[in-house]
């Protein structure tokens, strides 16, 4: 007999979309939108070449070398621009009103050409319901979470939302992961000195419980970054299960008493980080303001710990900061160190995509995938880029934002009739 929980474990590992279809183009339909001329990176399909992008009802109709723009109701012109799939932030904070560093989501879309956003850990149990009502309901931009173990989400920043352990309410969390399942990921625990006091170990413990009781295949994230000592952050490190996402993983940030605890000590990686990478932790960038550091990323990747998801951690704060964590931003840095192109990109659609793994074919181009649509400039030439501890490097090429398309519609002028978007 399947029962509920089967049945929404299923569904999480699937992708399942109940209902979901439509009907095929008939000789004289037309696209609703034609993205004309763009040279198209879709990794998930190691597809690199100009190509035209038909899109109808909402998904991706025609991914082909000249489509005739008298077959298009609207073309949006795209010569010379990178077209990808629409851009995914495994890592950010889009609950204005409701947490206290949140930021409207489509109001990031001009800046860092997303079509997804997760947001992490600004709602707790208590204050999820609003998220989904309230913000998820009126925002064009695709939103999923990360349900914060602590109650109160990040409504209290910058009050610590874990000195009190009381407020890690594992049951809570539970039921609010597996009521919200189409769009909650897991559970968001953050593991610095400065939010956790002396707990150790027990905030994230609390968190795994409550992703193994709510019966989902619900993941972690765990936000590091001033962990109190050496010791537990290997702890933390030992703790994590394959699927997790380690947030923050380069981070510099010192622990309270000034120490560096994060996953680089003495200039060495822990052998507890490699570890983690190895049995299939999930390796996340995270910038934010103050958790990306030069020094530390230049020795984990050399010492065999790359990034697997590139976020930004976008807040109210840290998009005031001299990182400018702007995802394209952000994914321009790791061109910097070294990484493609492709791989840039591939760490911003397809693997995030699995880690959210709710809808099909999100982070791709495929026929049949949501017409989400990311269009950039890559310019290039010799740029300058600061990280968190104001650690300097020069890049090669910077992405920069022209312009989105989430769901078939583009975001912006000229508007459709009706203007019933998502």
């Amino acid at each position: 007999m399947l029962t509920r929980r089967d049945f929404l474990a299923s569904t999480a590992a699937t992708g399942l979309t109940i209902g979901a279809g439509h009907a095929a183009m008939g000789p004289n339909d037309k696209f609703d939108l034609l993205i004309k001329g763009g040279d198209v990176l879709d990794p998930s399909q190691s597809l690199l070449g100009k190509r035209d992008i038909g899109i109808r009802r909402g998904i991706i109709e025609a991914v082909e070398a000249d489509i005739a723009e008298a077959r298009a109701e609207r073309v949006l012109p795209a010569n010379g621009k990178l077209v990808t799939p629409g851009l995914i932030d495994l890592h950010s904070h889009v609950y204005p009103y409701g947490s206290a560093i949140g930021i409207p989501a489509d109001e990031l879309v001009a800046h860092q050409c997303t079509t997804t956003c997760v947001s992490a850990g600004d709602a707790g149990a208590n204050n999820f319901a609003a998220f989904r009502r309230h913000i998820v309901a009126q925002t064009r931009t695709r939103l999923y979470a990360f349900v914060h173990i602590a109650n109160v989400g990040l409504t209290p920043f910058p009050v610590a939302e874990l000195y009190n352990i009381d407020f890690a309410q594992v049951d809570a969390c539970a039921k609010t992961i597996a009521e919200n399942s189409d769009i909650a990921l897991g559970a968001k625990v953050r593991m610095s000195e400065n939010v956790i006091a002396k707990h150790g170990t027990e905030p994230l413990k609390r968190a795994i419980l409550a992703c193994e009781r709510a019966g989902t295949g619900a993941k972690i994230m765990c936000h590091i970054g001033g962990v109190e000592t050496k010791e537990l952050m290997s702890q933390i490190l030992d703790l994590l299960r394959p699927g997790d996402v380690l947030t923050h993983a380069y981070s510099g940030f010192p622990n309270m008493a000034g120490v560096f605890t994060n996953i680089v000590q003495d200039g060495q990686l822990l052998p507890a980080a490699k570890a983690a990478k190895q049995r299939g932790v999930i390796f996340d960038v995270g910038h934010g303001g103050g958790s990306f550091d030069y020094t530390v990323a230049e020795v984990a990747i050399a010492q065999g710990c790359p990034p697997d998801t590139i976020s930004s951690d976008i807040h109210v704060f840290s998009g005031n900061s001299p990182g400018m964590p702007y995802l394209t931003n952000v994914m321009s840095k790791f061109m910097g160190l070294g990484f493609s192109l492709e791989q840039v990109v591939t760490m911003a659609t397809a693997t995030p995509a699995k880690i959210i793994n709710r809808q099909a074919k999100h982070g791709t181009l495929q026929v049949g995938a949501p017409g989400d649509v990311s269009i950039m400039e890559l310019v290039e030439g010799p740029v300058s880029f600061v990280d968190t501890r104001n650690n300097r490097r020069e890049g090669r090429a910077q992405l920069k934002p022209v312009a989105v398309v989430t769901a078939g519609v583009a975001f912006g002028r000229p508007y459709g009739s009706p203007f019933a978007v998502r």
